[in-house]
């Protein structure tokens, strides 16, 4: 029996899709990796927090994830989440 779909990794990807590509979509541990296919360099990593499709916004900061903001991790619906991290170059700054 095929395992069933991620509802986060689809909806994560059907953004990507919608936003011409260009961002690779790892599941690993408890959260999402998102990473540059054109680079291979890390974007963001959405973390669930287990309160609806809330997911905690890290950026990699050269040597792991941390806060992504000045006041520390955002936490955001998914879809908020992702306007953000499209929205901000400071993810973007590798890829």
């Amino acid at each position: 029996m095929p395992a069933k779909p991620d509802p986060l990794q689809v909806r994560i990807a059907a953004f990507n899709h919608a936003r011409g590509g260009g961002v690779a979509v790892h599941k690993a541990g408890r959260g999402y990796s998102l990473i540059s296919e054109r680079t291979g360099a890390p974007i963001a990593r959405l973390r669930p927090t287990g309160q609806a499709d809330r997911v905690q916004v890290l950026w990699w900061n050269g040597v792991r994830w941390g806060a992504s903001g000045p006041f520390g991790i955002a936490t955001l619906p998914l879809d908020e989440a992702l306007d953000y991290i499209a929205s901000e170059p400071h993810f973007w700054i590798s890829a």
